[in-house]
């Protein structure tokens, strides 16, 4: 289903997933699209991002009217911030080390504001991050900015008591599930956040520039960032569009993007999420877990350090070394085809369905050549 030659061990869907060849041809085939527009009628301009939502929101468990099309994480984290009340000395709450796009966006709230960003340090390892972050919300917490699970290694963060604490202190929670959307099942009614972002390219095996946001039903009425035609009511009937409209369309399409049909890259997102739906969420995570448990134990017998399995997201495995991760490892290994990240103080596994037992026994016959002539 994938184009990845047999030499190839690519570990490395955290960084970026490959394409499935029925994506590709999903987006070879919209752009020929382009070639006869007399064939693009008006109501493909809304049936091919709706789609798009339907399919995102049934990976969530939400409704396709909270769902907007976006162009990137820091778009839709934008967006929360933009509506998002911060009042001066009150606290955005952090994790050390969390991945930018859900971070720059809170720095600049907090100096427009005067508020104050709340940074939880990384905790002592094989401890969970979750009771650190629990105990830093307070009554002067505003904003809790989290990941489901860390970028550098995996640490699940739990989000359904995570939730319950920030509600309780009237705060709003922002989720970027970049890293576990389409890998990790999540359900939008247990964890309630205020609004949850993913970018497509990398768990959702889909494109890159396109993903989607989700925006809680107290928020739809919210600011956008831009003012598109087609998120206004009656921007289906083209021949009346500069019968200018105050009210939004339905649901959140207000927050969408301009351009939210992305006729080229949308066809793509939804081929790779009907199979991602066709295989099963909780079916995916299972696998990648068994695949990331047995590459943790091999990695032990090299003296390397893994998260517990339940402190970590099942698809996400990094591996600590004593001294540090070795400046060309991952160049080294790239040497032999084999491909992952070095994200943080961690070597980063990232693998999915297509990697196999051989791209597991590839990895560690590296590992034991490039250590071996190290420790030599």
């Amino acid at each position: 289903m994938f184009d990845i030659p047999d030499d190839v061990s690519y570990l490395n869907c955290g960084y970026m997933s490959p394409l499935m060849h029925s994506v590709a041809a999903a987006g070879e085939a919209a752009v020929r699209v382009k070639q006869h527009p007399w064939e693009i009628t008006a109501p493909d301009f809304f049936e091919l991002p709706n789609r798009g939502r339907e399919l995102f929101a049934r990976i969530i468990g939400a409704a396709w009217q909270d769902i907007a099309v976006i162009p990137a994480v820091s778009y839709g984290t934008a967006i929360a911030a933009l509506n998002t009340r911060v009042g001066a000395g009150q606290e955005i709450l952090l994790l050390q080390d969390q991945f930018p796009s859900n971070v720059y966006p809170w720095l600049e709230k907090a100096k427009e504001s005067g508020g104050r960003i709340v940074t939880v340090p990384r905790p002592a390892f094989g401890t969970p991050w979750t009771p650190a972050i629990i105990d830093a919300i307070g009554e002067n917490t505003a904003v809790v900015a989290l990941p489901h699970c860390h970028w550098t290694d995996g640490a699940l963060v739990d989000l359904v008591a995570v939730g319950e604490v920030v509600r309780e202190a009237n705060a709003v929670l922002v989720v970027d599930a970049t890293q576990s959307a389409g890998a990790l099942p999540f359900d939008i009614s247990t964890v309630q956040p205020d609004y949850l972002v993913a970018a497509a390219y990398k768990w959702l095996l889909g494109p890159y520039s396109l993903g989607f946001l989700y925006v809680a039903p107290q928020h739809r009425e919210g600011r956008p960032l831009e003012q598109s035609w087609a998120g206004r009511k009656g921007a289906e009937n083209f021949a009346r569009l500069v019968d200018y409209q105050d009210e939004y369309g339905p649901g959140v399409k207000r927050m969408d993007m301009g351009e939210s049909t992305q006729f080229h890259l949308m066809p793509m997102a939804i081929r790779a999420m009907e199979q991602i739906l066709d295989w099963g969420i909780e079916n995916i995570a299972a696998t990648l877990m068994e695949k990331t448990r047995q590459i943790a134990e091999r990695a032990a017998g090299l003296g390397l350090a893994s998260l517990p399995e339940e402190l970590r997201a099942g698809h996400f495995l990094g591996l600590g070394f004593t001294d540090g991760v070795p400046d060309d490892l991952p160049e080294q290994l790239a040497a032999r085809k084999i491909f992952l990240s070095v994200r943080g103080e961690s070597m980063r596994i990232t693998p999915h369905l297509y990697n196999s037992e051989h791209d597991v026994n590839r990895l560690f016959e590296a590992l034991d050549s490039v250590l071996g002539r190290q420790r030599a």
